[in-house]
C-alpha cells in the first residue's frame, strides 16, 4: 500500500492512483473504534499543542487526535501515539499567501474568504490588505503517515464525517477568557450608515462632564443624535448608574450612544439601544465631529478628553515601553514576549522573572525530555509539564526569531509568506494554574505578589522527586515579642517568601509638591477644568526599610507570665537570607471606613541593597524568656448553644476559601475560622471577619469547637499522649511537609500544639535533639487503613542562608517582552547579593 500523497492521487507521489470509496473505508475500519464525536463538555484543542506553541500557523501544522481532541505539533505527536496507540489525527494547517494584484498594482478589493475555517487569530504583524489566509485540514493515519484530505464526504463513512466536521466547528476552549476575541466579534450597527443628528448646536467639552439628570460624573454616555450626555446602568463594563441613558432612548429612539472617556484615534465603545448590544460605527470619527470632537486626536483618559489645545500628557505606559523611541528589536533565547490575554500582565512579569532564575531553568527545561515523556494523558491538566512547555517556551528562542524573506525559488513560486511567531500566548498555561481560583480565572486585574505566592504554592505542591526549585526564596523570619510589663520576651521563627515593605509616606521628599498639587487639583475640579498633571510622593527605600524594622505595637497581648491581656512591642528580622529575596510595596491600607485605599506612591529602587543590619540575633544576654503557656480559650455560655445549632461541621469548611486567604499571608488557623464563623459564605467575607478580629490574642489559635473533637487536654499535649482521634488536618501537615520537615515529625509538632500551625513550627524548633521512636503510632492516611513506620531521623528545614549585603555583581539580563511593570513586588535577581532588580 503506497503512502500520503501517492495514495490517494495527490501530487508529488510516483505512480499515485484514486483510491475508491471503499478502499478508504476499509483504511479506517481498524481505527473506527477510537474515532469520537466530540461530545458537549469536551475541550477540542486545535489551536495550540499541549508540549509547545505551535498552532497551525506553524511550518509544521498541528495535529489533533480524534479521540482525545489533544492537540500536538510535529515534534510532538509521534510521543502521544507510542503513549495511546491513538492512531487517527486531523492534521491542520493555515497558509499564508500574498493577495493577487490589480492592474494598478494594488491588491483586489477585500472580500470574504471562504478559505477560512478554523477559529484562529490571524497574525497581527502582517498586513491584511496584502495578504490572504488559505486553511487546509486532512486525516493522518499513524504509523505510516497515510493522508486523508478533507472535506471527503462521498468516501468517509459517516461517523468520521459526522467528528470532522464536530471538530472543525468546535470553538476554541479559551475564548471566554480572550477578551480581544470579543472585540472581534462585535457587528456593526445597522443605524451608522444613516444616522440622523441633530444641528442644535451642542458642543461637548474635553472634561467636566455630569449626567443631564442627576449628578453622576461617572459612566456618561454621549447620544450620537443630539449630543446629550447621560449616566448608563448595565452595560458590558458593569459600572454603575441610574439607567438615564436609556431612558432618554425611549422617549426619543435615538439609537446610538459612545461612552466618554473610551474615545481614541481607534475607536470608542458605542452601543446600541434598539440593538441591544455593543457595535461598531464605521463613521464615528464624523459622528462625533458634529459635536465638536476631533476623534484623530483624542486620547482617552479617567477624567475626561484632551483636544487640540490641551497638549498630550506622556503616560507611564509610554514611559515604560518607550514610546517614541527607535528601539532594536532583540531576538533569540531569553527575549521571547508574552502575549496580553487581558488583564494577563500580572502573570506574564511573575513568569518572565521566575525563567530567569538558573534553578527554575534546571527543574523545569532542564528536565524536559523526562518530563514530557512521564506526563499523565492529559498532559494539559500536569502543571510540571506547563511549567516546562512555558519555560521552553520563553528560553529557547524559537518562538522569537527575526522575521526574513523568502528566498527559496519555490517558495516565490508559490508566493507563499512563511510567518515567523514573535511571542507566546499562555493561554493553556493560565487556565491550569487558575483553575477554581475565583480571582485569576477571571479577566480582572489581579496583583503580581497573589499570583507569586500562588505560584510557589504549586510549585511546593507538585515538586519533582526532591528538587524544589522555590528553595531560593524560603527564608527565616524572626519575631521578637515583649511585654511591656514584665520586660519579658518570646523569639518565634517562621517560614516566608517575600519581604513586605511599608509605605513610610511621613518620609516623602516632595512634600511641598504635595500640597501644591492638591490645591491645584481642587480648584481644576471645581471649576471643571482639565485636571494638573499628577504629583506622586517620593519615597526613598531606605525609609521603607526603616519603617520595616520599626518596633510593632501589639494591642490586647496575652502575656504568659502575667497570665494576663498586656500591651506588647513585636519586631521582625531575618534569621536567614535568600538566594533571591522578593520585596513587596505594600500600597494598600485601609481608610477610616474600613475601604481598602491604594498608595499612588513612587518608590526610588536603589541599584545595591545591604539589609545585614536586619540580622536575627537571637536571645541576648540578660533577657528573659516568657512561659511557654497557651492562653486559655473562652466561649462565653449564653453563645455556646447558639454556636453548636447555627455554626457548620468544621470538616465541611470551605478549603479552596482558607487557601485564599492563606497566600495572602494570614495564618492557616485564623484563615479556617474565619470561613468557618463566616459559614463558608467565600473568602471575601471571611476577609472581613478576619480584618475585625486579627488583633485578638487568639487570632492565630487553632479553630476548637465543644462537641467537634476539640483540642487535646493539657496532660495529652506531650507526644504519646495523643491517639489517632487527634490526628492534623492534612493541609497543614502539608505545609510543614512542603517546608522540608519529615511527615511523622509534622504530625508530632501538630499534635503537640493543638495543631496550630505557627506554634508547631516553633516546636520543632524548640526540639532539635529530638529523635523519632522506632516504635512510633500507625499512622491513617487517605482514609485507608495503611501503616507508615519511619525509622529516619527527622531533617532539618530546607532554609538556604546568603549574604544579606549587595555587593555589585552581574547584571543577569531580564527577559523582554510586553510584560507590564506592577510596583507592588519587586524580584531581587543576583544570587547571594542583592544587587540586581527585576520588577513585576
Amino acid at each position: 500500500m503506497q503512502r500520503r500523497g501517492a495514495l490517494f492521487g495527490m501530487p508529488g507521489g510516483s505512480g499515485s492512483r484514486k483510491m475508491a470509496a471503499g478502499d478508504i473505508g476499509e483504511l479506517l475500519v481498524p481505527h473506527m473504534p477510537t474515532i469520537r464525536v466530540p461530545r458537549s463538555g469536551d475541550r477540542v484543542y486545535k489551536n495550540e499543542c499541549a508540549f509547545s506553541y505551535d498552532s497551525p500557523n506553524s511550518e509544521g501544522g498541528l495535529y489533533v487526535c480524534m479521540n482525545t481532541f489533544l492537540a500536538f505539533g510535529r515534534e510532538h505527536v509521534e510521543r502521544h501515539f507510542r503513549k495511546t496507540g491513538q492512531s487517527v489525527y486531523m492534521h491542520l494547517k493555515r497558509h499564508v499567501r500574498e493577495k493577487v494584484r490589480g492592474a494598478s498594482g494594488g491588491a483586489l478589493p477585500k472580500r470574504r474568504n471562504s478559505k477560512m475555517f478554523l477559529d484562529l487569530d490571524t497574525d497581527d504583524d502582517l498586513n491584511s490588505d496584502d495578504y490572504e489566509y488559505e486553511d487546509e485540514a486532512k486525516l493522518v493515519i499513524f504509523p505510516d503517515h497515510y493522508e486523508i484530505a478533507l472535506p471527503n464526504i462521498e468516501e468517509l463513512p459517516a461517523l468520521v464525517t459526522i467528528a470532522c466536521d464536530a471538530v472543525l466547528s468546535s470553538k476554541s476552549p479559551y475564548r471566554k477568557q480572550d477578551p480581544d476575541t470579543w472585540e472581534n466579534e462585535l457587528p456593526v450597527s445597522k443605524y451608522a450608515n444613516n444616522l440622523t443628528q441633530l444641528d442644535n448646536g451642542v458642543r461637548i467639552p474635553p472634561s467636566g462632564w455630569k449626567c443631564a439628570r442627576c449628578d453622576l460624573r461617572e459612566n456618561l454616555w454621549l447620544n450620537l443624535t443630539d449630543g446629550s450626555v447621560l449616566c448608563g446602568k448595565w452595560f458590558f463594563d458593569s459600572s454603575g448608574g441610574n439607567g438615564h441613558a436609556l431612558e432618554h432612548y425611549r422617549d426619543t429612539g435615538y439609537p446610538l450612544a459612545v461612552k466618554l472617556g473610551t474615545i481614541t484615534p481607534d475607536g470608542a465603545d458605542v452601543y446600541s439601544f434598539q440593538e441591544e448590544e455593543a457595535v461598531l460605527d464605521p463613521h464615528l470619527a464624523k459622528h462625533l465631529a458634529h459635536f465638536g470632537i476631533d476623534m484623530l486626536h483624542m486620547h482617552g483618559t479617567e477624567n475626561g478628553l484632551q483636544d487640540n489645545d490641551i497638549k498630550p500628557r506622556v503616560s507611564e505606559w509610554e514611559v515604560i515601553q518607550e514610546t517614541g523611541t527607535k528601539l532594536k528589536p532583540m531576538y533569540g533565547p531569553g527575549y521571547t514576549g508574552l502575549k496580553n490575554l487581558g488583564n494577563s500582565c500580572y502573570l506574564s512579569s511573575v513568569m518572565q522573572a521566575i525563567f530567569s532564575i538558573p534553578e527554575f531553568q534546571r527543574a523545569y527545561v532542564g528536565n524536559l525530555p523526562r518530563i514530557f515523556d512521564y506526563s499523565p494523558l492529559d498532559p494539559t491538566q500536569d502543571f510540571n509539564t506547563q511549567m516546562t512547555k512555558l519555560g521552553h517556551g520563553l528560553l529557547s528562542g524559537q518562538y522569537s526569531k527575526p522575521p526574513v524573506k523568502s528566498e527559496l525559488i519555490e517558495q516565490v513560486m508559490k508566493e507563499e509568506h512563511k510567518p515567523q511567531q514573535n511571542g507566546i500566548s499562555p493561554r493553556m498555561f493560565k487556565a491550569f494554574v487558575s483553575k477554581s481560583h475565583p480571582e485569576f480565572s477571571s479577566n480582572r486585574q489581579q496583583d503580581a505578589q497573589e499570583f507569586f505566592l500562588h505560584l510557589v504554592n504549586l510549585v511546593e505542591r507538585n515538586r519533582i522527586g526532591s528538587e524544589n526549585p522555590s528553595d531560593v526564596f524560603r527564608f527565616l523570619v524572626e519575631e521578637r515579642i515583649q511585654c511591656c510589663q514584665t520586660r519579658k520576651v518570646r523569639y518565634t521563627e517562621r517560614v516566608d517568601y517575600l519581604m513586605q515593605l511599608p509605605v513610610a509616606m511621613e518620609a516623602a521628599t516632595n512634600k511641598d509638591e504635595l500640597i501644591a498639587y492638591e490645591l491645584t487639583r481642587r480648584e481644576a475640579e471645581s471649576n471643571r477644568r482639565p485636571l494638573p498633571e499628577l504629583v506622586r510622593a517620593k519615597i526613598p527605600f531606605s525609609a521603607c526599610l526603616q519603617a520595616f524594622s520599626e518596633p510593632e505595637n501589639v494591642d490586647d497581648f496575652w502575656s504568659s507570665a502575667l497570665q494576663a491581656k498586656s500591651a506588647g512591642v513585636k519586631t521582625s528580622r531575618f534569621a536567614s537570607f535568600p538566594e533571591y529575596l522578593v520585596v513587596q510595596i505594600k500600597k494598600f491600607t485601609f481608610g477610616l471606613d474600613w475601604v481598602p485605599k491604594k498608595f499612588d506612591v513612587s518608590v526610588d529602587m536603589p541599584d545595591l541593597l545591604d539589609i545585614n543590619h536586619l540580622r536575627a540575633r537571637g536571645l541576648q544576654p540578660g533577657e528573659e524568656e516568657l512561659p511557654d503557656i497557651s492562653p486559655p480559650i473562652v466561649i462565653p455560655d449564653d453563645s455556646k448553644d447558639r454556636l453548636m445549632t447555627q455554626l457548620i461541621d468544621p470538616s465541611d469548611i470551605d478549603e479552596s476559601s482558607v487557601m485564599q486567604l492563606a497566600e495572602m499571608g494570614f495564618p492557616l488557623e485564623a484563615c479556617r475560622k474565619a470561613v468557618y464563623f463566616t459559614g463558608n459564605m467565600g473568602a471575601e467575607v471571611a476577609f472581613n471577619w478576619i480584618v475585625v478580629h486579627m488583633e485578638e490574642p487568639d487570632f492565630a489559635e487553632p479553630l476548637t469547637m465543644p462537641g467537634y473533637g476539640g483540642a487535646a487536654s493539657a496532660g495529652a499535649s506531650v507526644f504519646g499522649a495523643t491517639g489517632l482521634d487527634n490526628q492534623p488536618p492534612e493541609e497543614t501537615v502539608a505545609i510543614i511537609t512542603s517546608m522540608g520537615f519529615h511527615r511523622n515529625q509534622a504530625i508530632q509538632a501538630l499534635r503537640a500544639t493543638n495543631s496550630n500551625l505557627e506554634r508547631a513550627l516553633d516546636w520543632i524548633f524548640s526540639h532539635p535533639e529530638f529523635e523519632e521512636d522506632s516504635d512510633f503510632v500507625i499512622e491513617m492516611e487517605n482514609n485507608a487503613n495503611a501503616n507508615i513506620v519511619s525509622e529516619a531521623k527527622p531533617e532539618g528545614p530546607r532554609v538556604k542562608d546568603g549574604s544579606g549585603r549587595s555587593e555589585p555583581g552581574s547584571q543577569h539580563p531580564l527577559p523582554s517582552g510586553p510584560s507590564q511593570l506592577v510596583s507592588r513586588c519587586c524580584f531581587l535577581c543576583t544570587p547571594q547579593t542583592y544587587s540586581s532588580w527585576a520588577c513585576v
